[in-house]
This record gives structure tokens, C-alpha cells and sequence, in this order.
């Protein structure tokens, strides 16, 4: 065969890949797609929204929440729960999988403590959102809570103690579930108690103070965000734990 044509054929056959590559691919493209939407509708709330509502009439209200923050925030609860429900199997799927696999032990025990860990870490978390503290206490907070539960997973996960995927994801991936809980379970209930009521004419008695648990939900969610992009990152592209 002519040298020159014989790279130029080689270039041209398709790479294989396993099925475990193929899958890999896939879910991370989608918790991408699904991150993306989330994270830059929570900018959005935080860095547009909330300034833009400061100055708007009480009779334009209605209309904005009706045409603009209801279907925002109806985008921005599901991407949240798709993007967290496809990197959870990513992880689980792709790394702890394969580790348990090679120490002959099963890989559940790790999935429910990561759970475990972060639902008790955020379990706290909503208790100081729900007790109204001041901005600077839900700061010092998310730092403190964010931290230990980080150790305990980094130090005590039954498999992955030497690899980076696992880690990095694990803590970074912890930060999403805190988040998801957030949306879930302060910020969509507490605005759409607000939105229905304004729409009917019968705001809640509550409002200020069921707005301001959802302010605060949501900043912490922009807090965590900053430390959750880079312990996904790291999992890849800068080894922090492990090897």
C-alpha cells in the first residue's frame, strides 16, 4: 500500500467503544445540557430577578410572575432534579461501580451514605433557613456544614478512599444534592405559595417572611454553586484526592 494513502485510510476507521463508554458519554452530555439550564437560571433569579422585582410596581406584578417567574421557575425545579438524577447515576454507574467491583464489595453501601451525608447536611441547613437567620449566619453555616459533611464522606466512604472520580464527585455532587433539596423543598413551595396567592387576589399573610426563606434558600444555592463546579471539574481535570 502507498505510505502516504495507508494513514490517510487509518484516520478514517471509526474509534470502538465499549457499551460502559457509550453510556458515559451520554449521561454526562445530558447532566451537562441539564446543569447548564439549572445553574444559569439560579444566576438568573439571583443576579437579574431579584434586583429587577426591587423596582417593579405592585400592579406589574401579577403579570410578571405569571408569564416569567412561574414557567422560570417550573424549568428550573426539574432541570435541577434531572441534573442531579442523571449525575447521581453517572457516578454511581461509571466510578463507585467499577471500585467496589475491584474490592469484590457491593457499591450501595457508598451510594447511601453519600445520601446520607448530604440529606443530614442540608436536614440542617433547612433547619437555619426555616429559623430566619441573618444572611451572614446561613453563610458561616453553609461553610461549616458544607465542610464537615465533605470530611466525612472524603474520610469514611465504604469504596473510592484512593480515587479522585470518586471523591471529587462525591463532594461536589453532595453540594448538588443540598442544592436540589433547596429548590425542592424551600424555594419552588415557598414561591408558589406566593405566585397562586398573588394570582387569586389572596397573597399569604406570610409572604415576607415565605420570601425570605426562598432568598435565602436560593443564595445559598448561588454560594454552593462556585465550590460545586469546581469539585466537578477537579474530577477530571486537577486531582485533588486520591490518585
Amino acid at each position: 500500500m502507498n505510505p502516504i494513502v495507508q494513514p490517510m485510510t487509518a484516520a478514517l476507521v471509526m474509534p470502538t467503544h465499549t457499551g460502559t463508554e457509550v453510556l458515559a458519554i451520554i449521561l454526562r452530555w445530558f447532566h451537562i445540557i441539564f446543569g447548564i439550564t439549572w445553574i444559569g437560571l439560579l444566576y438568573f433569579f439571583n443576579l437579574v430577578n431579584v434586583p429587577f422585582m426591587k423596582q417593579v410596581d405592585a400592579g406589574m406584578k401579577p403579570k410578571i410572575f405569571q408569564y416569567l417567574t412561574l414557567p422560570a421557575l417550573n424549568l428550573f425545579r426539574w432541570s435541577a432534579l434531572l441534573t442531579v438524577f442523571v449525575g447521581f447515576w453517572y457516578w454511581a454507574q461509571i466510578y463507585v461501580g467499577p471500585d467496589a467491583e475491584r474490592m469484590g464489595a457491593s457499591s450501595l453501601p457508598t451510594q447511601g451514605f453519600f445520601l446520607l451525608v448530604w440529606i443530614v447536611a442540608w436536614a440542617i441547613l433547612f433547619m437555619v433557613i426555616k429559623k430566619m437567620a441573618p444572611s451572614g449566619y446561613v453563610l458561616g453555616a453553609i461553610t461549616i456544614v458544607v465542610i464537615a459533611a465533605a470530611w466525612v464522606f472524603v474520610n469514611h466512604t465504604p469504596v473510592g478512599q484512593d480515587d479522585n472520580h470518586v471523591l471529587a464527585i462525591g463532594v461536589g455532587g453532595g453540594m448538588g444534592i443540598v442544592m436540589l433539596f433547596n429548590v425542592w423543598g424551600v424555594i419552588w413551595p415557598n414561591n408558589k405559595k406566593i405566585i397562586r396567592g398573588t394570582l387569586a387576589g389572596t397573597p399569604p399573610a406570610d409572604a415576607a417572611v415565605l420570601a425570605r426563606q426562598a432568598f435565602l434558600a436560593s443564595r445559598t444555592n448561588a454560594f454552593l454553586s462556585v465550590p460545586l463546579l469546581y469539585f466537578m471539574a477537579a474530577s477530571y481535570h486537577f486531582t485533588i484526592f486520591g490518585k
